[in-house]
């Protein structure tokens, strides 16, 4: 069984979306059960791996006994295995949460939710693990193509962004399929640990260049990188509430972690071409932070101002990957995690006032410390973070990015990182200062209280869970550091 836990973190969610419409015929209780379930057993499967890669190695898992090129081939080292851990905790988390939103629905209307929330799960978790270039393009699909239906099931101008959605996103798959076969062309092979070692000599070679172009570009538009963001922002505040926190806490994050994968394992990040590119993709990131965190400020609405916010975020990221030392690859990696936990726990926090009182503007959260006391601390606690104040996981891992710069003498990024900072200080104030500070006008009137103190437990407990992560996240970032991270990226450990 234990040699299983590999396939069973991508396999076991996949069978159970396949199942669910088939369940919530007979059962909504027994769908979501089902859905949980599958994500328990992936949490438990990752969880299981990654004690055994970093206790053992890199763990290598061929379907059916098929060794590449010809059989599909999942790669667990450091770095995937505690993304796998990641997306499974946060789609466990998510699909706990969403139950009420769904009390209402239909039960076939039910089941395909859950259908899709576990395809976008797979998806994710399929890109973080496979060891081919194909597959990765492949999975990619997958999760995008749940990611258009579950944002197109917000309704009214939902259909629109998710329409828009599809169409660039699209443009950005065709791109990396594209980039993906000039690969082809010049190695004859689409396996990660083989390219990375025919493509040594290559990488001045016209393909290749062509290839690095190509790929930038769409996983540049996947991941709504400044300025390929345009899609972004209205997907995020128009989605269904109960998948919104999974969507912008880690659809855009994967793709991140592709490009890391691609230009230090696959490809030498220190040649010519790659190097380059990561300049450019550093520059544009630094103005997509900037700008970012403006246009976060002029929001009126809570979730497109998160929206906004992550343009700002996913450009730390790839920061990260342009400066390039260990300091910063390991600033990055902490900020895909500490991301997804902050990010997916403001959804989780908007979702909840959206079914409280039925409202997203920021104007509308004036005194909801009374109604809400305890999601609005957990409000506080992420928004410290995003600003990055310590102890909050948000403040180490912009250190480990400034020391990266720093190191570097790249002070021009030192700069972009505390400015916004500061800009991110300023639109949370906002928040926080219509829940604690200013009085409401008139009363808002709750819409699914019946009477009851915070939110159903359903909900809170999620919002809890994900703000506890925060903290201990900060809390506990030396061991995470030493003992996972720092053998995740490039020469970890050496």
């Amino acid at each position: 069984m234990r040699e299983q836990l590999p396939a069973l973190i991508v396999v076991v969610p996949l069978a159970a979306a396949l199942l669910a419409p088939l369940v919530a015929y007979f059962s909504k209780t027994m769908v979501k059960l089902l859905t949980i379930m599958a994500l328990l057993v992936a949490n438990i499967s990752a969880v299981t791996v990654l004690i055994q890669v970093l206790n053992e190695g890199t763990l290598n898992y061929h379907f059916g006994g098929w060794a590449p090129p010809w059989g599909i081939e999942y790669v667990y080292d450091p770095l995937s295995s505690i993304m796998a851990v990641l997306i499974a905790f946060v789609a466990l988390v998510v699909a706990i949460y969403a139950g009420p939103f769904l009390e209402k629905d239909a039960k076939f209307k039910t089941g395909i939710f859950y259908s899709l929330f576990l395809l976008l799960s797979v998806g994710l978790l399929g890109m973080m693990v496979t060891g081919d270039v194909f597959n990765l393009y492949v999975f990619l699909e997958i999760s995008s193509l749940a990611g258009y239906a579950l944002i197109a099931a917000g309704g009214n101008r939902a259909t629109v962004a998710a329409f828009r959605y599809l169409l660039i996103g699209t443009i950005g798959a065709s791109f990396y399929l594209l980039g993906v076969g000039y690969l082809y062309g010049a190695t004859g092979t689409l396996n990660m640990a083989d390219l990375a070692e025919i493509l040594v000599p290559l990488m001045d070679s016209s393909a290749v260049i062509v290839a690095i172009v190509m790929i930038v570009i769409g996983l540049g538009i996947k991941m709504a990188m400044f300025p390929l963001h345009g899609w972004q922002p209205d997907a995020y505040t128009y989605s269904h509430p109960a998948a919104t926190a999974l969507i912008a806490g880690v659809m855009a994050k994967v793709p991140a972690y592709a490009a890391l994968r691609f230009f230090f394992f696959v490809m030498v990040a220190s040649a010519g071409p790659v190097h380059k590119a990561l300049q450019v993709m550093g520059l544009l990131a630094a103005a997509g932070i900037i700008i970012g965190s403006i246009m976060a400020i002029a929001q009126k609405d809570f979730r497109r101002m998160l929206a906004y916010s992550s343009v700002a975020q996913i450009g730390y990221i790839i920061v990260g990957l342009a400066i390039g030392n260990s300091l910063a690859l390991i600033g990055a990696v902490l900020h895909i995690i500490n991301h997804a936990i902050m990010k997916s726990c403001l959804f989780l926090v908007a979702g909840g006032v959206k079914w409280r009182i039925g409202e997203h503007l920021v104007e509308k959260y004036k005194e909801l410390n009374k109604k809400l006391p305890l999601t609005m601390g957990v409000l506080i606690i992420a928004a410290l973070s995003m600003v990055g104040l310590p102890p909050t996981a948000g403040f180490f891992s912009k250190w480990y990015l400034v020391l990266g710069a720093i190191e570097e003498g790249m002070w021009f990024y030192v700069v972009i990182i505390i400015l916004s900072s500061l800009l991110n200080a300023i639109y949370f104030f906002r928040i926080l200062e219509n829940v604690y500070m200013k009085k409401s006008d008139q009363e808002v009137k709750d819409i699914n209280s019946d009477g009851k103190f915070e939110l159903p437990l359903q909900m809170l407990v999620p919002i809890i869970v994900l703000g506890l992560g925060i903290l201990i996240l900060g809390i506990f970032n030396e061991p995470l550091v030493s003992q996972i991270i720092q053998f995740a990226i490039p020469g970890g450990g050496q």
